[in-house]
């Protein structure tokens, strides 16, 4: 019988690693960043994988490196060795309680921090409670952080986007249409003509790099509604402080808009129809197998729905 040891040459899974990183991150010296080592170091372990695999896998093309065809090739497989890897890691986690005590989620911006703090209801109520680590960023630098093994888990308003090169997987947690806010004294006469009313008082909106910008936007051109825009802001929490003082009228999930009314001291003055905003936990594996991911997903099916 053939010792596997002698017939087989065995792949050095670290050199593959480091060439992973240099196409996930579009070069060297990103990849230097992320992995903290130096650029020759780098260079030297991708060099060896080419020596191993008896092929080039990597072009340059002025200052940046692109894979080859067969470095393509590599890269895809490579990608799915270490996301199998990445669900290995959340499976044993699942299963030993004591692993699962630390929890570090990132929270795309623009997700209202009501929102934010509804879906995680079950790990604050829970008892010993979870270590929670939280980290609020673009959605394209969470996602690169969990393909990183940074994070368990991203809570989005957005889906992971078709062509990604990062290994992820999009769970619908659900939605919830925006409905239209406004300090106490403005909001009888706004809530008389609604949505009408909101091209004659100030609005304050997302700013336009966000999903649910762009979702208003579209609702505004279909009614031929041009609102008069005070201001445009990206942090929602901030917005809703400033509009809620007087700045302007302000749209908000529905779903939390008891809490909404009570915190800041405004009135609900209409739903803005068709208008839904929807939420996804992203993670590196297929099924959440996360008892702590688990949780919350379960939650948000009870918590976010058409019924919010």
């Amino acid at each position: 019988m053939l010792d596997y040891h002698l017939a087989m040459e065995w792949l050095n899974y670290h050199h593959l690693y480091y060439f992973w990183t240099v196409v996930r991150e579009g070069g060297v010296g990103r990849a230097s960043k992320a992995l903290r080592l130096a650029q020759p170091t780098i260079s030297g372990q991708v060099r060896a994988l080419e020596g191993a695999l008896g092929t080039k896998l990597l072009d340059k093309r002025g200052r940046h490196v692109v894979p080859t065809e067969t470095g393509q090739m590599v890269y895809r497989y490579a990608d799915e060795i270490f996301g199998i890897g990445r669900e290995l890691q959340q499976a044993v986690r699942g299963l030993v309680p004591d692993k699962s005590t630390r929890l570090v989620l990132g929270i795309t911006e623009g997700v209202p921090k009501m929102i934010t703090h509804r879906l995680l209801g079950p790990i604050l109520n829970a008892r010993p409670t979870p270590s929670l680590v939280l980290q609020e960023g673009r959605h394209v630098d969470l996602l690169a952080e969990l393909a990183r093994y940074g994070l368990d888990a991203i809570i989005s308003h957005t889906p992971v986007p078709s062509g990604a090169r990062v290994r992820a997987f999009s769970h619908p947690l659900g939605y919830s249409e925006l409905a239209w806010f406004s300090a106490a004294d403005t909001a009888p006469a706004l809530r008389r003509r609604f949505p009408a009313s909101l091209a004659e008082a100030p609005v304050v909106l997302p700013d336009d790099a966000t999903p649910t910008r762009m979702l208003l936007d579209e609702w505004f051109r279909k009614l031929e509604i041009t609102p008069r825009i005070a201001a445009e802001i990206g942090d929602s929490a901030l917005l809703k402080v400033l509009a809620a003082g007087g700045l302007g009228a302000f749209a908000a999930p529905s779903a939390v808009s008891a809490e909404i009314c009570q915190q800041h001291h405004v009135k609900e003055i209409g739903r803005a129809d068709g208008v839904v905003e929807r939420y996804y936990l992203i993670s590196a594996e297929r099924r959440i197998r996360n008892p702590a991911l688990a949780a919350i997903a379960d939650n948000a099916q009870r918590q976010l729905s058409d019924d919010s």
